[in-house]
């Protein structure tokens, strides 16, 4: 029988290949990935990629790091939003998609103890004090900023959905909002206006013989401005049959009163 021997240069390959996680969404957090998040949040280790970015701002027509597409309304919608990615006349625009689970949320944590010179363990990063601080088991949380919204209230019209392979659509189990909405700076110069009310004040004075009015008017601007912010959706795929690893398609309408509707593919397989 022939025998053989692994190379040093081999064996070094199969170690690292079997000690670093399998990049899947992770639905529950059990002890390998959470020691593998920490050791990369204190250094001990490369970081492990707990999020998934595309970046949907538009560089010479095209989309930073993201793919769009129409699910409604046609190819025009996004023919549109290429050609005027700073026009909101027509409604505001998504600027950037993040998908996460408990691993990304686990890393902030790891962060903060190491930052109050703590140690932290896979078995306290697991234990019901810091989980419960965590999204629940099998959540997917989804933030999505936009830009260009005609009022806070605004946001509340945007929808969203996941929709699998099998092309269900599943909605989000609860919405919400992080508190960074604010006016864009110089708004009200870019294609909004301003109500302004005026105020008169007259000042009266007497000199010997002669009587001065003079009249003051203050000009008080109220923003009529473009607002910007991150909306927050969560979703329990599992529930719908979306694997841990799979590829699906998030689908959103703006909060814009037109047929339009887009489709951006996320990869749940890309982080844990």
């Amino acid at each position: 029988m022939r025998q053989f021997t692994l190379s040093k240069p081999i064996l070094l390959t199969l170690s690292v290949l079997l000690s670093a996680p399998a990049l899947a969404w992770v639905p529950k957090l059990e002890e390998v990935t959470a020691k593998n998040v920490i050791d990369g949040a204190y250094g001990r280790r490369d970081p492990v990629p707990t999020f998934q970015t595309l970046d949907l701002t538009v560089k010479e027509g095209k989309f930073a790091a993201g793919t769009v597409t129409a699910f409604a309304g046609g190819e025009k919608c996004v023919a549109d939003w290429l050609a005027a990615p700073t026009e909101f006349a027509a409604g505001s625009r998504p600027q950037t998609i993040t998908v996460i689970g408990q691993a990304d949320q686990l890393y902030f944590q790891a962060q903060a103890a190491r930052d109050a010179f703590g140690n932290l363990t896979a078995a306290d990063a697991l234990a019901a004090d810091l989980s419960s601080k965590r999204m629940p088991d099998g959540q997917l949380r989804v933030d999505i900023a936009v830009k260009g919204l005609a009022s806070e209230k605004a946001r509340q019209a945007y929808n969203v959905r996941l929709k699998g392979s099998d092309g269900k659509m599943i909605a989000p189990i609860r919405a919400t909002f992080v508190n960074d909405f604010k006016l864009i700076d110089g708004s009200n110069q870019v294609g909004q206006s301003l109500n302004v009310s005026a105020t008169t004040t007259a000042i009266t004075t007497t000199s010997g013989n002669t009587t001065t009015t003079n009249a003051t008017t203050t000009l008080t601007a109220s923003p009529n401005g473009l607002w910007q912010g991150t909306l927050v959706y969560y979703f329990e795929p599992l529930k719908a049959g979306i694997g841990a690893s799979d590829k699906v398609e998030l689908l959103l309408r703006t909060e814009a009163d037109t047929n339009c509707a887009y489709s951006v593919p996320l990869d749940l397989g890309s982080f844990s």
